[in-house]
């Protein structure tokens, strides 16, 4: 893995975060075609409504105005529907424009059916929701001061609410006063939790592209080192003869037999290099049995390679639970090499000397403990690291292989190496070392069948 690259790709993810846009984010979040078919489910519900309090309540009412009010409601629908595809989504600024619209619509209609003492002004949340979970903060706090503003005109200025002919519903003030208070606090709530759980959403998708990003990277590397040591020994005899026929040709003073042989062989081993590069430049495939799998002390002498240029030391120890288990072969799997390799990273940018990196097997089990001697982690974010966004990280030391010194931690780290060593079967936890010495303590625990590559097959079940 090259760890240039990966900070690289975390530094790309970190502006993009900083900037409000997450990897895979597209103009528009909302479709078109949920906002209208929403609004004809809201269509149906008012003109159910508002025939049956006229004619099955035999409450009279402004039935033409009310009319009216949906018809314009259904005549937009059908607007949006022959304007655009329903496919097309919204910007963020359309969309809450067409949410205004439907907050516009309703408070005519509870104008004209009894304002707040109408106990359909509950469905003021419903747009207001829609917009906390997909819009943007800014558009759904102008619909939030859009609807406690109706709220509270419709409080104190509309039309009487229907009921029985001849007779007056005069509800205490106090009361449509709570109604008011109930709403308001109500909308005020609704949108503020809803908001909340979408951006949690949508910073845990923002995480899980990154791993995939990450992920995807590292599975890339893996495969150029390989190739590339692949290349270097199969390409060293040829270019080897290669060598020493031209320098053969250059002393001169051959025959032109001799030459022409000599030319030949230069023809045969060039040829030789070509069908090497272009079968190296295949995709590797699951035959290659040696660079699939590699023994536990090697696994982890390759992961901590690239972090050797740190000012720490590294202790990295092997041992047996069970002198009758033999040490297990793992497969060199992207997720395990980068896993382990964050939370080594991570142990090393805290670590005052020394990070020590001890695994410990059995016939049954794979235990893989990281510790260093530094501060260890905060009591009040031991309990959220692994989330993503969660950070205690200032700054970076500065490595000889990183020329332009430290950067800030975004709080992906953990984030992405528990999820990629949970999904080879791991089980991460995640504390202090328990010693009585300062630092951080990390475990990792596998079943053996879990990560052992199995003779039989040439590449590892996922």
């Amino acid at each position: 893995m090259s760890m240039i690259d990966d900070r690289v790709a975390m530094r790309w993810l970190r502006r993009s975060f900083l900037a409000g846009r997450m990897p895979g984010d597209q103009g528009g979040q909302v479709r078109l075609q949920t906002l209208v078919i929403l609004r004809w489910l809201a269509i149906a519900g008012q003109l159910v409504a508002v025939l049956v309090v006229h004619f099955a309540m035999g409450f009279p009412l402004p039935l033409g105005l009310c009319l009216a009010v949906i018809a314009a409601s259904a005549w937009l629908n059908v607007f949006l529907t022959l304007r655009y595809r329903s496919s097309t989504r919204l910007p963020d600024w359309q969309a809450a424009i067409y949410l205004a619209i439907d907050l516009a619509q309703l408070a005519v209609l509870l104008f004209l059916t009894g304002g707040l003492k109408n106990p359909f002004a509950l469905l003021f949340m419903a747009p207001v929701t829609i917009s906390a979970t997909t819009l943007s903060l800014t558009s759904t706090a102008l619909l939030l001061v859009q609807a406690f503003s109706y709220v509270t005109l419709l409080a104190w200025f509309h039309m009487p609410l229907p009921w029985r002919p001849g007779e007056t519903l005069d509800l205490p003030s106090l009361y449509v006063t709570g109604h008011w208070i109930a709403l308001l606090l109500g909308l005020g709530f609704l949108a503020a939790y809803a908001w909340r759980v979408s951006q949690e959403s949508r910073r845990m998708s923002a995480a899980l592209s990154a791993t995939q990003l990450v992920l995807a990277r590292a599975q890339r590397l893996s495969a150029l080192d390989g190739l590339a040591a692949a290349a270097a020994h199969e390409l060293g005899t040829p270019l080897g003869t290669i060598s020493l026929v031209s320098k053969e040709l250059m002393r001169g003073n051959m025959s032109e037999a001799e030459m022409k042989e000599d030319l030949a062989l230069l023809n045969s081993q060039a040829e030789r290099c070509k069908d090497i590069l272009s079968r190296l430049s295949k995709r590797p495939d699951g035959t290659d049995v040696i660079y699939s799998r590699l023994p536990l002390h090697a696994l982890l002498d390759e992961v901590v390679a690239p972090h050797r240029d740190m000012d720490v030391s590294f202790r990295i120890e092997v041992l047996a639970d069970d002198e009758e288990a033999g040490e297990p072969e793992i497969w060199r799997r992207p997720e395990m090499l980068y896993g382990l390799g964050n939370f080594i990273e991570n142990a090393a940018d805290f670590a005052r000397e020394e990070v020590h990196v001890a695994a410990h097997y059995g016939k049954t089990h794979v235990a893989i403990t990281i510790t260093d001697d530094g501060p260890g982690f905060a009591p009040d974010v031991l309990e959220k690291l692994g989330e993503p966004y969660v950070t205690t990280r200032p700054r970076r030391k500065k490595a000889s292989s990183d020329p332009e010194g430290g950067h800030e931690g975004m709080g992906l780290g953990f984030f992405i190496g528990k999820t990629l060593l949970e999904r080879t079967g791991a089980t991460v936890e995640i504390g202090n070392r328990t010693d009585g010495k300062a630092g951080a303590r990390l475990a990792m625990h596998w079943p053996r069948r879990a990560i052992e590559a199995d003779p039989a097959f040439p590449t590892p079940a996922e």
